[in-house]
């Protein structure tokens, strides 16, 4: 039977597009991004480290503006949008912004992370895995020369960083990449690692000597990405285009009416005490070491079970994350962590909720030190946040998702918004039966997240200094100093940090609208429902999907 010619059409269009969005994961995404095609499940990448050079580079560069114009010309969609948003987004970066020129921590950070993803999950046995490790490893120092062709004149600051983080990068391939491989018993493979291993270590001391006395004397950069970066940036990544003053006037007002609410609350659990000496007592209620994980598992139940309860949003498997000791290898950066698997891995389908314990060599003064950041209404935001109906619900859920595209690419302020949303909303639905002290927590996170907001658009558009942005997460957002400064510093190279509540406030709005059109309809876990099952792009795209037209942000 013949088909009529608008279906045919229809299909050549669908096909045609399906094989763009294929042609421009194979051509270029993985091409360029190995790392992430690991990531993702697709094993044939597995052998090969990112390409640093300057060539490389220039490569992308032009291979983006093939497919922009290619994109240009294929049929409107949401998915079209969203890869043109990614297309432009890594241009910016490439010829504007050009960390790969500025940023030494990239390079280094960047092979390590390349390490790490062969070796945080079990797709294939360890023998296989240490293979492409060893393959990885042995274009480790290559990568390393490229960066120091690359490295013109960074920011001081980045070079610090990078120097900071140095030692424990070695330390990884010291101790931490030979304990991933406990199993392999082949002394040929054995004895091709430690070689390989041995070359990326001292590739790395080698960078780390360069750093040091060659490229920190002429560090003298600017870290700024400047104002219509900034702007660029959030527009492309995000789908935000909101002139700046209008944003900063919606921080601000958020970061007031937090502020407020956490003096309230303050107030009442204790007037006679100020916020500050009741954020001390806060931190000290926290369970044993021996009994963190199992605080951890014992609030998954109850979190579950409100949700169902409460019908809050539908739960698409009752497998929970597994939860353990974050592995060594990890333990340096990480505090708390999902590490869920890629839209398209097929054997290591499990999720791991990973908690940092303290270390048996530590002093009692230090593991009291880490334990206060595992204080009660810590754990609770944390379990909120990461698992129950935080990324790990989210997660669950992209794993449904028949779209390629969105599988593989969102925005910040759809997957960090989502989870930070539902810290508030779990409270504000009757989570803990209103308790205080776990919301004077919620509230402190919040502010966390509102001094990023504004200190991102300030620095970066030179309205505030390195100083005055430390001063301003003690000051405004109730943070000590030492955490003030590391999130400063990580404020310098991710500019755009304010997608916490940026998002959470995008969900806020759209969740009003969405009320507004369902009025007496309206039911909450529909909405989380259909929100969630658009997968992470911006929201913008989600508002389209769920209200039919894109409306206001904010």
């Amino acid at each position: 039977m013949r088909l009529p010619l608008l279906l045919l059409l229809t299909l050549r269009i669908v096909q045609a597009d399906s094989s763009l969005f294929d042609r421009f994961f194979d051509e270029y995404y993985f091409h360029f991004n190995p790392t992430q095609g690991t990531a993702a499940g697709f094993h044939q990448y597995d052998a090969r480290l990112e390409d640093y050079s300057q060539k490389a580079v220039d490569d992308q560069i032009a291979v983006l503006h093939r497919f922009e114009g290619e994109f240009n010309r294929a049929p409107a969609s949401d998915d079209r949008d969203l890869v043109l948003g990614k297309i432009r987004a890594d241009l910016l970066a490439l010829q504007a912004i050009r960390m790969w020129e500025k940023n030494p921590d990239v390079y280094s950070s960047g092979i390590t992370s390349s390490i790490f993803t062969l070796m945080s999950r079990a797709f294939a046995p360890q023998p296989e895995r240490l293979r492409s490790v060893i393959s990885r490893e042995k274009q480790i120092p290559r990568a390393l020369d490229e960066a120091r062709a690359n490295l013109k004149n960074p920011p001081r600051i980045y070079t610090e960083i990078a120097l900071e983080q140095l030692p424990g990068l070695v330390q990884f391939f010291e101790k931490d990449v030979p304990l991933a491989f406990t199993q392999v018993h082949d002394p040929k493979l054995l004895a091709e690692f430690k070689v390989a291993n041995k070359g990326s270590i001292d590739a790395l001391q080698r960078y780390s000597a360069f750093l040091k006395n060659e490229l920190l004397p002429r560090s003298n950069g600017d870290f700024r990405i400047g104002p219509d970066n900034f702007r660029k940036k959030l527009s492309y990544e995000e789908m935000v285009d909101m002139p700046l003053d209008d944003l900063l006037k919606v921080g601000y007002a958020n970061l007031r009416q937090n502020q407020e609410s956490f003096r309230k609350v303050a107030q009442q659990i204790d007037p006679k005490k100020t916020p500050a000496q009741i954020l001390t007592d806060l931190e000290s209620d926290h369970p044993p070491p021996d009994r963190l994980l199992g605080s951890f598992r014992d609030l998954f139940a109850g979190l579950r079970e409100f949700i169902d309860k409460h019908k809050i949003i539908d739960i698409p498997s009752k497998v929970e994350p597994i939860l353990e000791e974050t592995p060594p290898f990890m333990r340096a950066t990480t505090f708390a962590s999902m590490d869920t698997p890629g839209g398209f891995e097929r054997v290591a389908k499990e999720a791991f909720f990973n908690v940092t314990l303290p270390e048996r060599s530590w002093s009692k003064q230090q593991v009291e030190d880490h334990m206060r950041g595992f204080n009660r209404g810590t754990i609770t935001s944390t379990a909120i946040h990461e698992a129950y109906p935080g990324h790990y619900v989210q997660f669950l859920w992209v794993q449904q998702i028949p779209s390629k595209v969105r599988k593989l690419l969102g925005a910040s302020t759809n997957v960090e918004g989502w989870a930070h949303y539902c810290e508030q909303m779990m409270l504000d639905e009757g989570y803990a039966a209103g308790d205080l002290k776990l919301r004077l927590g919620q509230l402190q996170d919040a502010l966390l997240r509102n001094a990023r907001y504004i200190v991102g658009i300030q620095m970066h558009t030179g309205k505030m200094t390195f100083e005055e942005a430390v001063d301003f997460f003690v000051k405004e957002g109730y943070q000590t100093r030492a955490n003030g400064e590391r999130e400063t510093k990580r404020g310098t190279s991710d500019p755009t940090y304010l997608y916490y509540t940026l998002g959470k406030l995008e969900i806020l709005k759209l969740r009003e609208d969405y009320k507004k059109m369902r009025g007496t309809q309206f039911r909450l876990s529909q909405f989380h429902d259909e929100f969630i099952k658009q997968g992470y792009p911006p929201i913008r795209i989600v508002r389209h999907a769920l209200l039919g037209s894109n409306g206001s942000l904010l």
